[in-house]
């Protein structure tokens, strides 16, 4: 080949070259509009993928849980007369958690139907007066309950035993209690049988309650006061108490005996701080008159509560016990009046469970 001819070829080469590399210089710059350059994108860390709901990446071989309780209160406010205050809104709320306020997460008043464990002492102490009281007194129930309502009944002397589970079938009820006859034992085991009764709610769905019907004298349980007060305040279950034993007392006053009445005044007092503690009420009526009204009473109360959820603001994962307040407020933050027909100002009370129990977070929860 000519010299001339392989000079031709050479200078063909050299200008081939940088037009060769041009194609690919142009499709490595086409790419998202104002993005980094290659090279800053692999200097870059690659941010960690979104770990699932209630997880973190784990960080030096140590898992930490974030999942986040949620505290629900079931609410209800009635006038000093006893009357129910309606049409209350989330704002008119207020929630102390230790004396914090706290940010109601979610809020409505709740349609559930009725889920409910007649509790009934059946026992032969005070020759089985209280056992003939609650079986005469528990019918009076029924009539305030709807067909979409459930119902169970349980009795306790010694033991607690579940006579009906629960129901829709009223009548069961009724004729299980009209069929109980003589009690078994002489013992009142009401602490044992309150404990019992709200470890098997656990399970149960719906709006769950108990209505206890006892004279709240304890003879011999395996728990102490303590110990049933912890499991109550461990519950989300409201405990409504009627008390028998003000008949009883009545019985002996009208005899020249008052030896009896300090046991029954410290079981009063129990089963009112059962109730208040677990957001229900405690009535001690004296006369049959007064329990068709009570028993209105407790239905009216479970079909108009409020249901207020919110997650506390200090965690709430130190396995204490938290002491809660439920406050009705104006829309200005100042407390909220309430006044009847005339305009006269009404006296009124919030009642809700007053605390809970903070689980106990730990490494690895």
């Amino acid at each position: 080949m000519k010299p001339s001819v392989l000079l031709l070829l050479a200078f063909a080469l050299v200008v081939a070259m940088p037009l060769a590399e041009q194609p690919a210089r142009a499709q490595a710059a086409t790419g998202p509009q104002g993005g980094p350059p290659p090279s800053q994108q692999q200097q870059k860390p690659t941010p960690p993928q979104t770990p699932p709901t209630g997880q973190q990446p784990p960080q030096s071989d140590v898992s930490i849980s974030v999942d986040v309780p949620v505290v629900t209160l079931d609410v209800v406010a009635a006038t000093q007369h006893g009357d129910l205050i309606p049409n209350l809104k989330k704002e008119n709320f207020r929630v102390l958690d230790e004396g914090v306020p706290q940010a109601i997460t979610n809020f409505g008043p709740t349609e559930a139907p009725i889920t409910m464990v007649v509790l009934m002492q059946f026992s032969g102490n005070a020759y089985g007066w209280f056992a003939a009281y609650a079986r005469y007194w528990a019918d009076a129930l029924f009539p305030n309950l709807q067909a979409k309502d459930w119902v169970a009944l349980e009795t306790f002397d010694m033991k607690t035993r579940i006579e009906v589970d629960f129901t829709q079938d009223k009548d069961e009820v009724r004729n299980a209690i009209y069929h109980l006859y003589f009690p078994g034992f002489s013992e009142s085991n009401v602490f044992d049988a309150l404990i019992e009764t709200t470890e098997r709610l656990k399970d149960v769905k719906g709006k769950k309650s108990v209505l206890l019907l006892a004279s709240g004298v304890d003879t011999f349980s395996k728990h102490t006061l303590d110990q049933t007060m912890k499991a109550l305040r461990g519950s989300d279950v409201p405990v409504f108490c009627v008390g028998l034993g003000k008949t009883w007392t009545n019985f002996l006053e009208s005899r020249g005996n008052l030896g009896a009445h300090m046991d029954y005044l410290q079981a009063e007092n129990q089963l009112r701080t059962f109730a208040q503690e677990t957001g229900g009420y405690a009535w001690f009526p004296q006369f049959d008159g007064e329990i068709p009204d009570i028993f209105r009473s407790v239905a009216a109360f479970l079909r108009h509560q409020y249901s207020l959820s919110f997650t506390p603001s200090s965690g709430g994962k130190d396995g204490k016990f938290h002491k809660v307040k439920v406050e009705l407020v104006a829309p200005d933050g100042g407390p909220l009046t309430i006044t009847d027909q005339k305009g006269k100002k009404l006296k009124y009370q919030v009642f809700a469970r007053e605390g809970y129990q903070a689980t106990k977070s730990g490494v690895g929860d």
